[in-house]
């Protein structure tokens, strides 16, 4: 099947793009420096498994990293073997700023949190042009006041930031924009540029730095990278695995080099000569003259320029890092070169945002876009050799063999990976990454292929088919999503490439087939077809910490894993009947979850099962040692997620599939007490589609009914997590001379369940909402514009579910785009954020939204599954 491509393709970005295809060299470079590697488990030695307190960022300037790197604007190849970034100094911070700061989970009242304003600007697929904003206080920076007041704080307190400490009021900071082009796959141009917007002159210290990743510490490698001035302007980079190249500066600066190696003297009271990792921040901040290398060379480098800057004015540096090979004027086409760039980016996004018409709408999908274009990183991690130790290392303690990932030593991680967020969550999370797919496959479908692949590539998925969850536990339990991320995936990728990728889609589904049946045999502990899945990513959305053994014993049947497992068995039927189209061996497998997936409605719906006649809702039920079973009617999205399991297509007038046909007409034949559990799908609906669903009409209307109420499930800008009845009657549970709780939080978590850093109790979490819009829309396709429901409930306006989730769009872009009084919903109640020029158009994208007001909350930067407003965006403008 073929059709034609999208004018996409004929962009100049786009013609890189298809060139990656069979050449990874305009991929080679890009922003793959983490924005945290210290404090991450990865980089955790430590006895009791405390890498927030083993590698803290006081520590960060000192010690060198074994997985990784991390820096401000970073950007490197994709083994971070040459590594640039920035660092700045205003001459009153007690050290350099080379990387983010943020607080450790036990340090603030909600968890761990970033305490600085950064904003991803722009960029291209192949990172051809990038673009980011940091933004620098001129006073100094108030790290010890940050963590005292945030801890002072409690949990019915806000979080305090960086913005309330005043430090930005009357412009008196730096807006630092980096720009990243390319003249060629492996000649970076970075371009620096600070604009002072404060009211007097003021200096500032700029030191874009080169270095190499240490690559020798531990293994005892000989043959080390090198870094040596050949003239003021001019330093060679010479590594043992790559091509020489030459970084250039273009103005005048001074030269600094150290080496990037641990510290040992400030760590291990050693008296080495160095110079260390820290060399150059000793010698800019404390004039520390033995700090760095008088002989100018070593393994890392900065150009150090002191600017003073009058009062609304601006500087530019320029550097330029090239092969070695590559003669004449390294600055004579640099601007040249920067023009090219951006106006291929503009060339590119005109393409992609074709017919979004709205300028706002317009702004905030490309720099959702950008978000997740600046949150590809290194992710290096291989948990044997972490667990065993490194051969020219001290052994990690004995204690490490029987605790964190132990089970997990085949895995192997050393790729470029799609973050959730480079600072807060610098790791994967197998359900993140299936929504941060979508996103990415509307400007760049092979990374997305790429990256859903990889979770199921041997190196990764366990030997017995569990998916790695997150580095924190591998062997926790996300959503099954991957089946219907990819299937959207490979629809996304045929539309724009006109190509139906087959291979894709046969390889993603022979290897979950088996994951399936991982989670069948795993995770339904009485063979009932009711699934215990645990945590499930939704932190505290339960009385009870679902990954732990319950306080009165039993298990807890969850509504949410079992409709998870009936969505997973219809997203696989469906890639099973898409791929038969072609290979008629798949007809098998298509029958095989077509009846898994009818146990399952039939286990969920039956007396005994999830739905709860009384309440007409889904209820995770408890059941007991000594048999008794009930109902946890606790109104939150766990009992909404049973609308994701839906999948309309041709199911009967299939002369391609005869054996299919066959199995499907003997259930209908054999099995009606499983047909007269689902929805009508032996009657043809629109287009004479058939429709499989947990929900015949009735129970969707229930659920409808309930999601659509404003003083439940929908607020202004989404559907909640939690029932906003649980504010002033919270769910309550006694047993045993305990109560339980669980109330509506709108915003930040009011327990430390979890850490506290997240809350599935009332606010609005982008994922969630986006399934529930994609799943109106599969309605839709079955039942028309005749079907309808009052929206929102309770009034006279009735909506079809095509409108209805428009009308949840609206919403959601509406967290991000300015209202009747110009304000953004995610800045909240800040006027410098509200009004400000330059702020007022440089929205975030957060873990998630204040139920009632919009406010932006958690992880600033989580454009990973934020990062679908870019789709909706489009799906809203059609």
């Amino acid at each position: 099947m073929t059709a034609e491509p999208s004018p996409l393709f004929d962009t100049v970005e786009g013609q890189r793009l298809v060139a990656a295809r069979t050449d990874q060299g305009w991929r080679e470079w890009g922003p793959y420096v983490s924005e945290r590697q210290w404090g991450t488990v990865r980089e955790d030695y430590s006895p009791n498994g405390d890498s927030w307190g083993y590698l803290p960022h006081d520590h960060a300037r000192s010690r060198a990293y074994r997985w990784g790197e991390d820096g401000l604007a970073g950007f490197g190849d994709r083994y971070l073997r040459w590594c640039l970034s920035l660092a700045l100094w205003n001459e009153k911070d007690p050290i350099l700023k080379e990387r983010l700061f943020g607080l450790a989970n036990e340090e603030g009242n909600h968890g761990e949190d970033v305490k600085e304003l950064y904003y991803y600007l722009d960029g291209t697929p192949t990172h051809s042009y990038m673009r980011m904003l940091y933004k620098y206080p001129q006073a100094a920076y108030p790290y010890d006041h940050l963590v005292a007041a945030n801890h002072a704080r409690g949990y019915d307190d806000p979080e305090y930031e960086l913005i309330d400490t005043g430090i930005f009021d009357g412009g008196r900071y730096f807006d630092v924009f980096v720009d990243y082009a390319k003249a060629a796959p492996d000649d970076i141009l970075m371009r620096v540029t600070i604009a002072n917007r404060g009211p007097e002159a003021a200096r500032l210290h700029v030191l874009p730095q080169l270095w190499a990743r240490n690559i020798w510490d531990w293994n005892g490698r000989t043959d080390r990278p090198q870094l040596e001035a050949l003239s003021s302007s001019e330093i060679a980079a010479k590594h043992p695995d790559l091509p020489e190249m030459r970084l250039h500066i273009g103005q005048s600066s001074t030269l600094l080099f150290c080496d990037n190696e641990t510290n040992i003297n400030r760590f291990y009271g050693k008296d080495a000569p160095g110079p260390f990792k820290d060399g150059i921040n000793d010698f800019v901040v404390d004039g520390k003259l033995a700090a760095i290398r008088t002989e100018q060379r070593g393994t890392k480098c900065a150009a150090h320029h002191i600017l003073d800057i009058a009062p609304g004015a601006e500087a530019v540096l320029k550097l330029r890092f090239r092969p070695a090979d590559v003669t004449g004027d390294a600055f004579a086409d640099f601007d040249a070169v920067f023009a090219a760039r951006l106006a291929d980016t503009e060339e590119f996004y005109a393409v992609v945002q074709d017919g979004v018409t709205d300028t706002d709408a317009r702004l905030v999908q490309r720099q959702a876009l950008a978000g997740m274009l600046w949150s590809k990183q290194l992710y290096h991690y291989e948990v044997r050799t972490w667990l065993l130790g490194d051969a020219a290392e001290p052994a990690p303690p004995e204690s490490r063999m029987h605790g964190r990932n132990i089970d997990w030593m085949h895995l192997r991680n050393e790729d470029i990976m799609s973050m959730p967020d480079k600072w807060e969550y610098p790791w994967y999370a197998s359900w993140d990454l299936g929504f941060q797919s979508l996103p990415l496959a509307m400007i760049d479908p092979d990374f997305a292929k790429y990256q859903l692949l990889l979770l199921t590539r041997d190196h990764f998925m366990h030997p017995n088919a569990q998916m790695p969850a997150y580095e924190y536990a591998f062997g926790d339990a996300n959503p099954p999503l991957h089946a219907w991320a990819s299937y959207r995936v490979f629809d996304m990728d045929r539309a724009l490439t006109g190509v139906a990728d087959y291979e894709f889609l046969k390889r993603i589904c022979n290897k979950l087939s088996l994951n399936f049946t991982w989670w069948v045999n795993r995770k339904d502990e009485g063979g009932r077809n009711i699934f215990q899945g645990g945590f499930l990513g939704l932190d505290n959305i339960g009385l009870f910490d679902r990954s732990a053994p319950l306080p009165m014993g039993g298990t807890l049947s969850q509504s949410d894993a079992t409709a998870w497992m009936a969505m997973y068995a219809l997203n696989l039927m469906r890639i099973s009947i898409e791929i038969a189209l072609v290979d008629n061996a798949y007809e098998d497998m298509a029958a095989k979850f077509f009846e898994h997936f009818l146990y399952i409605v039939e286990a969920a719906a039956k007396h005994g099962g999830l739905w709860d006649e009384e309440d007409e809702f889904f209820y995770d039920r408890l059941e007991l040692p000594h048999g008794d079973e009930i109902p946890i009617r606790a109104r939150t999205i766990v009992g909404l997620i049973p609308l994701f399991a839906v999948e309309v297509m041709q199911m009967l007038d299939q002369p391609q599939l005869p054996g299919l046909a066959r199995r499907l007409k003997w259930f209908l034949a054999n099995r009606p007490d499983l047909e007269a559990l689902v929805s009508n799908w032996e009657i043809p609906g629109m287009g004479h589609l058939s429709l499989l669903s947990m929900l015949r009409g009735h129970r969707m209307k229930c659920l409808l009914t309930r999601m659509l109420d404003e003083k439940e499930f929908l607020s202004p800008h989404g559907v909640r997590a939690v029932s906003k009845e649980h504010e002033a009657k919270p769910y309550r549970f006694a047993w045993g001379g305990q109560e339980f709780i669980l109330p509506y939080w709108p915003a930040e978590s009011h327990s430390g369940l979890f850490g506290g850093n997240s809350n599935w109790r009332g606010p609005v979490w982008m994922p969630i909402n986006y399934l529930i819009i994609d799943s109106l829309r599969v309605f839709d396709a079955y039942y028309g514009g005749e079907f309808r429901v009052a929206c929102p409930t309770g009034s006279s306006t009735m909506l079809n579910l095509k409108e209805i989730a428009h009308e949840l769009s609206t919403r959601l872009i509406g967290l991000f785009t300015k209202n009747d009084t110009g304000h953004r919903p995610v800045h909240g109640a800040y006027p410098l954020l509200q009004t400000d020029p330059h702020f007022q158009d440089l929205p975030l994208f957060y873990e998630y939204f204040d139920g009632d007001n919009g406010r932006g909350c958690g992880a600033s930067h989580q454009t990973g599954w934020t990062g679908l407003v870019a789709l909706l965006i489009r799906d809203y403008a059609k």
